[in-house]
């Protein structure tokens, strides 16, 4: 099988960049070499860094169990989560799936979402979609108590219960959390829910190659054994190539790091194609989560092109000159449209009349890199043979990689999350949660 692809020359015209690339090189081949020592910041979160060697055909073989029943007694499955218990499986489902599948039907179960917001209205349309019809819950949290994925599996549970009675529920109620402590694993011991371990060195933005991922991708009807053995490739490409020149992680970690240094603070994830777009979403948390600590680290943002030239695409050429890109290809599309010719051409497209609509497309990326760059925009390009499970399993994984080396190169921790605690802190005395009382008196002072 093929590797997916970095060029990186279009990220390199600049003296100073370049200058930097290479002498940040060979610290992110020692970055890299310090995450499989674990020898380095957060180290008691890099279980992801051989996990996809550590997914066993058991697990896979415990995992089909769970999917067959699941597949064969429900009309829809909730996945409960957010972050990371959420992000990788959208992004997997939604870049493999028929665009519009909804709309033809079939056999198998309807994969929903549920828990990655806080909309009463979201709720109330889901709840009222869900009622008399089978369904099945796949609830992911750590903790159990994560206010998100909490009010919604409260809601959800309710309603399965109340529908189909609690040995249904029982049944088709599936939890995927902590091994041993947490408000979940005590109400999955209680009420005997099927469970999986969502394991404790693996932080929840690293967790698509867990059941986290695995078991929901799964239920939407997608190979996870091809989606692992991506990752796995990839993950023994990057540990053998142990020249800086030609391993991936560090040339990407490196490169991104020079533009920063020398004023691009921001990374826009540009892709032609728009079933990518929740890997991009993948790709901010992934990201902006690992790296924006210490008054560091780059802005991810993302685009959807072509559709985005038409509105983002003015500022990216002429705006601020703080930013650089990274583009996503697909080299093959799985299907095939050939532009018919008109004879009255009124809308003057006789001349690509006998291309491939792809074809066209690929003109539109490569006319936008060579314009973004003439305007003053590095771009990095990151190319996959085809968008199916395997590839996207590699990209997972060198995404993973890169973002691990980046944060060391950062000088930061990119396995924790400090900050993402502030919001929390302040809604919950804003709701006057038992045990904030001093939070809760302190925030009504400052908006009195």
């Amino acid at each position: 099988m093929e590797m997916i692809k970095l060029d990186i020359s279009n990220a390199l015209t600049n003296e100073k960049v370049k200058e930097a690339y290479k002498a940040l090189l060979p610290k992110g081949l020692e970055c890299n070499t310090s995450l499989h020592k674990g020898d380095g910041k957060g180290s008691d979160f890099l279980g992801w860094v051989n996990l996809p060697s550590e997914v066993s055909p058991e697990l896979l073989s415990d995992l089909q169990s769970t999917v067959d029943m699941l597949r064969r007694d429900c009309e829809f499955v909730v996945a409960i989560g957010i972050g990371g218990s959420y992000l990788g499986t959208k992004a997997v489902v939604e870049a493999l799936s028929d665009s519009f599948a909804q709309l033809k039907g079939g056999d198998t179960p309807t994969l929903l979402y549920a828990g990655n917001h806080i909309s009463e209205d979201y709720l109330y349309e889901l709840l009222e979609l869900l009622k008399g019809r089978k369904f099945g819950l796949i609830n992911i949290s750590k903790s159990g108590t994560t206010t998100e994925p909490a009010l919604a599996f409260r809601l959800l549970k309710a309603l399965l219960e109340a529908q189909e009675g609690k040995d249904f529920a029982r049944a088709h109620i599936v939890a995927i959390t902590d091994a041993q402590k947490g408000a979940l694993r005590s109400l999955a011991t209680t009420e005997g829910y099927k469970t999986y371990v969502i394991p404790d060195d693996v932080g929840g933005r690293f967790s698509v190659l867990t059941p986290v991922g695995l078991l929901p991708i799964a239920v939407a009807g997608f190979d996870i054994k091809a989606l692992v053995q991506g990752a796995l490739d990839m993950a023994h490409t990057l540990i053998t190539e142990t020249t800086a020149e030609v391993n991936l992680a560090v040339q990407y970690a490196a490169v991104r790091n020079a533009l920063y240094l020398h004023g691009k603070k921001i990374e826009i994830l540009a892709n032609f194609h728009p079933k990518m777009h929740f890997i991009a979403e993948w790709w901010k948390q992934l990201f902006g989560e690992s790296e924006g600590k210490e008054n560091k680290g780059l802005f991810n943002a993302a685009v959807d092109l072509t559709t985005d030239l038409h509105s983002m695409g003015q500022w990216i050429q002429e705006g601020e000159r703080n930013i650089f890109e990274t583009f996503l290809s697909i080299e093959t599309p799985r299907h095939k449209v050939i532009i018919p010719e008109d004879k009255a051409d009124l809308d003057g497209l006789n001349y690509i009349a006998g291309k491939r609509v792809d074809e066209v497309n690929k003109m539109a990326e490569i006319g936008t890199r060579l314009a973004h760059l003439d305007g003053g925009v590095p771009n990095i390009r990151i190319s996959l043979p085809e968008l199916n499970e395997y590839y996207i399993g590699q990209l997972f994984y060198f995404f993973e990689k890169a973002v691990g080396i980046s944060g060391y190169l950062l000088e930061v921790n990119p396995f924790d999350q400090p900050g993402v605690e502030a919001y929390k802190t302040n809604m919950f005395a804003l709701l006057e949660k038992p045990g904030y009382e001093e939070q809760t008196a302190e925030i009504k002072k400052r908006l009195s």
